[in-house]
């Protein structure tokens, strides 16, 4: 891993792209975080869409108000682990 400061990135920008693009993880690090580099299309570094939490929380509570009033079989937690 390579971790350069933005003036070093803005001074060498096409070493640490090209850097990048070989596979070496290149990491920004200034005043407003770091950041991470990687050459766009690789599958792998995809970020996805947040999990909107809310509405799995909720269907989960359904799940269980089902359980209980036994209109519903829940999973055990040995099989929710195995999905992992």
């Amino acid at each position: 891993m390579v971790v350069v400061s933005t003036r070093d990135f803005r001074t060498n920008q096409t070493k640490y792209l090209n850097l990048a693009k070989a596979g070496e993880h290149v990491v920004l690090k200034s005043r407003a975080g770091n950041f991470r580099i990687y050459p766009e299309g690789n599958d792998e570094n995809v970020v996805t869409a947040p999990r909107d939490l809310m509405v799995e929380l909720k269907t989960a509570l359904s799940e269980v108000k089902e359980a209980i009033a036994g209109k519903q079989i829940l999973q055990s937690a040995d099989s929710l682990f195995d999905e992992l």
